[in-house]
């Protein structure tokens, strides 16, 4: 298979699909799933170097277990649980970086926040992890920690719309290609790195982690130009 980031055409996020993060964040629980895209130029695939965290920026981390497609989906609908799951090619983990001042900023101002989620580095991924590996997404353990201690552990049972619901509700808005990558929303604990800070993150069914759902990844800082300032 050729490397989920080359054939991503486009990175499709739930968000608030988990209620204990969406109160840790103070944010309103979505009657439909709720969702934002992320750059394909923004995946760091395994090994591909550490995150950086741009100047003056809070970053954050989200844990999220991602679907990638076999085939495109269009209007599907939301009863059509087999042809949802049929379209699925396997899965990774991703982390989900956020520059969450960054996004605060934007959310009360009511600006768009692209640039939050949208920075070179700011999604690692694990290997593909093949379907078979994970016989049913609904009932896989993700966590991540920062240094050893781990942050988040939670069941991805603990999803508000399942897997299903979230590639009809997309389907309906745009078309998921083959090699599109659709991260299922992250589960509570979510908190901030800064450089020099160790991310792990991966996934386990029936209580053994998936070696292809690994991830380890150093946060450094990021040179360049650009610099948080107030819009």
């Amino acid at each position: 298979m050729s490397t989920i980031k080359a054939k991503a055409r486009k990175v499709v996020c739930i968000g608030r699909n988990y209620a204990d993060h969406i109160t840790e964040l103070n944010s309103a629980r979505p009657k439909n799933p709720f969702f934002f895209l992320k750059p394909p130029s923004s995946i760091l695939p395994p090994n591909g170097g550490p995150v950086l965290r741009p100047k003056g920026v809070k970053l954050h981390y989200e844990v999220e277990l991602a679907v990638i497609m076999r085939k495109p989906l269009q209007d599907l609908n939301p009863q059509d649980e087999e042809k949802a799951m049929e379209a699925i090619s396997g899965y990774c983990v991703t982390i989900d970086m956020t520059a969450r001042n960054v996004q605060d900023e934007a959310k009360n101002k009511g600006l768009p926040w692209s640039i939050a989620k949208g920075f070179d580095t700011f999604l690692p991924i694990s290997k593909y992890i093949p379907r078979e590996k994970i016989p049913d997404p609904h009932n896989v353990e993700l966590w991540l920690s920062v240094n050893n201690k781990v942050k988040q552990n939670d069941s991805t049972n603990l999803m508000l719309f399942r897997i299903p619901r979230q590639l009809a509700d997309i389907s309906q808005c745009m078309t998921l290609d083959e090699g599109d990558l659709i991260l299922t929303g992250t589960p509570k604990g979510v908190g901030s790195v800064e450089a020099g800070d160790v991310m792990r993150a991966g996934v386990r069914v029936d209580g053994e982690d998936v070696e292809e759902g690994r991830i380890q990844v150093k946060v450094e800082e990021k040179g360049g130009l650009y610099e948080y300032k107030d819009t």
